[in-house]
């Protein structure tokens, strides 16, 4: 017997653009839990709360930007094993190789085509 389940994989987007948002919402809502963060100090707090699956992250953010986000939520024994894609218009080979180092799973200078381009690395539906 095949017990199918509800669950839905949580992504939380964080971004201060608030048109990068919508965009990947937009590719990402009908298949997966969405929510947002427009600052580095409200996506830990996320992080913290809501457990997600995977995190897409910018780099450039007012306050705290997303390598330091990154940075902290690795450190943190209880966000540590969330998987991280760094999302973001800076494509210098220095951005995505320090990205990585942080505990980055990958990084995607985007957002032209998220729809072809992101789809491989979320989360399946279980």
């Amino acid at each position: 017997m095949h017990i199918q389940s509800n669950y839905r994989s949580k992504i939380l987007i964080v971004d201060d653009i608030a048109g990068n948002i919508q965009l990947l919402n937009m590719v990402l809502q009908e298949d997966y839990d969405v929510f947002f963060a427009t600052n580095g100090e409200k996506a830990i707090e996320l992080c913290r709360t809501k457990m997600p699956d995977l995190i897409m992250l910018d780099i450039v953010m007012p306050g705290i930007n997303g390598y330091e986000v990154c940075r902290r939520i690795k450190a943190d024994p209880i966000t540590q094993n969330i998987p991280i894609i760094f999302v973001t218009s800076r494509d210098e080979i220095n951005d995505e190789a320090l990205g990585l180092d942080l505990g980055a799973i990958d990084f995607y200078s985007g957002p032209q085509d998220p729809d072809n381009n992101l789809r491989w690395c979320l989360p399946q539906k279980r």
